[in-house]
This record gives C-alpha cells, sequence and structure tokens, in this order.
C-alpha cells in the first residue's frame, strides 16, 4: 500500500571485482534479467532504473567504470525489504562478495519521493553522499534507521 502519496527510492552501488565480461562475473550476469523480472513482479513494485538492455548496468556513476547501480522505487520499505532479503533475490545478494568488493561507507540509501516522481540518478547518488555525510536522516535512511513517509 502506498505511504499516503509517497514511494521509496531505494540506490545502491557496487564495486565490480573484473569488468563485465569477466568469467568470474557469468554468474552474476546470467542472473541480471532472472532477478529484476521477480523485482518487477514483487508486490510493491512501482519502477526500476533500466538502460537499453533492460539493467542498468551500463549506467556510470562517480567517475568509476567499476561502479554499477540499482535504482528502484516501491510503494514501502517493507515491499523493499521483503524482495531484498525474503525472495530468490536473497541467493544471489548471499553471493555478492564473489563479484563486488566490500565497501566500507554506506552503499545503499532509500528516501521518501512524491507517487509520480521519478528521481534522477544523480539526485540518488547525491542522497548517498548526504547519507554518508551526514548519517541516516529522514532525507536519507537506511533499513536498520528507517524514516516513516512525510505527512
Amino acid at each position: 500500500m502506498t505511504e499516503a502519496g509517497w514511494h521509496l527510492a531505494q540506490y545502491n552501488i557496487a564495486r565490480l571485482l573484473a569488468p563485465l565480461d569477466d568469467p568470474l562475473l557469468a554468474d552474476f550476469v546470467a542472473n541480471l534479467d532472472r532477478i529484476n523480472t521477480l523485482g518487477d513482479r514483487s508486490p510493491g513494485f512501482v519502477w526500476r532504473h533500466q538502460d537499453a538492455d533492460g539493467t542498468s548496468t551500463g549506467t556510470r556513476v562517480r567517475d568509476d567504470d567499476a561502479i554499477i547501480i540499482n535504482f528502484t522505487m516501491w510503494e514501502s520499505v517493507e515491499a523493499v525489504f521483503e524482495y531484498a532479503y525474503r525472495s530468490a533475490h536473497v541467493e544471489v545478494f548471499r553471493r555478492r562478495r564473489e563479484w563486488f568488493e566490500e565497501m566500507r561507507e554506506a552503499y545503499l540509501v532509500l528516501w521518501w519521493v512524491p507517487a509520480g516522481h521519478i528521481p534522477t540518478v544523480e539526485e540518488a547518488d547525491a542522497r548517498l553522499d548526504y547519507l554518508r555525510a551526514h548519517g541516516p536522516t529522514a532525507h536519507a535512511f537506511t533499513f536498520k534507521q528507517r524514516f516513516p513517509a512525510p505527512e
């Protein structure tokens, strides 16, 4: 259920251990369509950033070709949490260390947007920077420290 006219934006980054066409990442790449389709069909899903190929692996941020993004919107924190940690997505998520560097700083950020607004990748990246600089607030937060939708 939509939080009174608001949607939850979710943005995360990951730094690849090798280029996407490297055999090390073959299982990750092979699972992209399946996991993206699962998310698209999950209860509470609203929108997903996509490149022409249907993934977001071609979008570059932070002047680093090894960083890939995931950027979605959901009806609630609970909806994205269910998808991320209680669906078949978790099987791939558990294998992240095989494909991605361990991040020392926050790599995932959540925030509320008015329903119908699609934030840009630049907005999302700025929210992650804000979270890194200020910690969780109503402007940018995490699953561990959640904030309700504005009234």
